[in-house]
C-alpha cells in the first residue's frame, strides 16, 4: 500500500438498534464507543461510517463531536461516509435527499473524513426485504430517460463540487440497474459530471451477486479500475447452469470466491490506485470476515510489493474461460 491508502471496515456486522429498541444513531458516545473498540479489538484502525448505523449529517454539533472524540480515543480512523439508499433522483425524495447528502458532506469535513461515497442505488422493495438475500429479488431501476440521467448528472456534480469544496473525494458506487449499473454506463456518468475529485466504487461484487446472466468480471473490472478512486471489496460463490436456467450464489471471503483478488489487485497496483480499500461482507459474523479478508488483503500487497512484479490487464473482449 502506499502511505495514504489504508485498509477499512464497513459497519455491517453491527446492529443498527439496541436491544431495547433505540437506534445507534441515537444511542451516544458510549455505544459508538463499544461498536469501533470492537473494530479495534479485531485489528482494524480504521472504519467506514454508513448511515445505516449513525448519520452524521443528521447530528447535533455535539453529538458530532462526540463521534469524532470516540474514534480518537479507540485509535479507529473515520476515513470514508457511505451514504447509501438515498438516490438524489428518487421520484419524491430526491431534493430532500440531495439536501442530505450536501448535509452529509459537512459533516463527513467536520470529522475529517476523506470520502464521501454513495450511490444511485434506492431504498430495498418489499420482495428485497422478504428475502434472505436481498439481490435475490427485484429492486428499483433507474429509467431509461435522458431527462432524468441528466438531472442525475447534474446532482451529483453539484454534490462533487461541494465535496471537492471541503477536501473530499467523492466516489458513486457501481450497483445494478442504475445509471452505475455497468462499466459502460457507471463511466460514461462520471465523465459528464466530469470532476477531478469524482470517481467510481469498482464494487463489482454487487454484480457478480445477482441471479441472472452478469459480465465477466475480468472485464467489468478492466473497464472500471482505470477510473476508482475508493473500494468496496467483496465476493461471493457463483454458480450458473450452462444452458442459463438458473444462477445462484452466496457471500464468500475474497479468496475463495469467484473473483480471483490476486489478479485484480495486481490490476489496481498497475494502474497507481491510491484509494482506500474497504471490506464488506453480508450474512454470519460479518465483522469476523472482514478482518479474514483484511489479513488476505495485507498479504496480496506484501507480496506483490516484493516480488515487484505486476500482471498486465487483458485486452478488451479476449476471450476467457468462466
Amino acid at each position: 500500500m502506499t502511505g495514504r491508502q489504508r485498509i477499512l471496515t464497513c459497519m455491517l456486522g453491527f446492529d443498527t438498534e439496541l436491544a431495547d429498541g433505540t437506534p445507534l444513531h441515537d444511542a451516544g458516545a458510549e455505544e459508538w464507543h463499544a461498536v469501533l473498540g470492537e473494530a479495534a479489538a479485531v485489528g482494524f484502525d480504521a472504519v467506514e461510517i454508513a448511515d445505516s448505523h449513525i448519520r452524521p449529517g443528521d447530528l447535533s454539533p455535539s453529538a458530532l463531536g462526540d463521534l469524532g472524540d470516540v474514534a480518537r480515543e479507540t485509535g479507529v480512523d473515520l476515513l470514508s461516509l457511505h451514504v447509501q439508499r438515498r438516490s438524489v433522483i428518487m421520484p419524491g425524495l430526491g431534493q430532500e435527499n440531495l439536501a442530505y447528502a450536501h448535509r452529509s458532506i459537512d459533516a463527513a469535513a467536520e470529522l475529517g473524513i476523506e470520502v464521501f461515497s454513495t450511490g444511485l442505488h434506492r431504498p430495498f422493495t418489499e420482495a428485497q426485504r422478504r428475502s434472505l438475500w436481498f439481490w435475490t429479488a427485484p429492486g428499483a431501476s433507474d429509467p431509461d430517460d435522458p431527462e432524468i440521467r441528466e438531472l442525475a448528472v447534474t446532482r451529483l456534480r453539484e454534490l462533487g463540487s461541494h465535496a471537492a469544496s471541503v477536501g473530499l473525494e467523492m466516489s458513486l458506487e457501481v450497483y445494478e440497474d442504475t445509471y452505475c449499473g455497468t462499466a459502460d454506463s457507471a463511466i460514461a456518468l462520471i465523465e459528464d459530471i466530469g470532476l477531478d475529485n469524482v470517481g467510481l466504487n469498482p464494487d463489482v461484487g454487487n454484480l457478480v451477486r445477482l441471479h441472472r446472466p452478469v459480465d465477466d468480471w475480468r472485464e467489468t473490472y478492466r473497464r472500471l479500475l482505470p477510473h476508482a478512486n475508493y473500494w468496496h471489496l467483496k465476493n461471493y460463490a457463483r454458480d450458473e447452469a450452462g444452458d442459463g436456467s438458473w444462477w445462484t450464489s452466496t457471500p464468500s471471503t475474497l479468496e475463495l470466491g469467484v473473483i480471483n483478488y490476486r489478479q485484480v489487485v495486481r490490476w489496481a497496483r498497475e494502474l497507481g490506485y491510491e484509494g482506500h480499500y474497504t471490506m464488506e461482507q453480508y450474512g454470519g459474523d460479518s465483522l469476523g470476515v472482514c478482518a479474514v479478508n483484511r489479513r488476505y488483503l495485507e498479504g496480496l500487497l506484501a507480496d506483490q510489493a516484493n516480488l515487484g512484479r505486476i500482471s498486465p490487464l487483458p485486452e478488451p473482449n479476449e476471450k476467457r474461460a468462466s
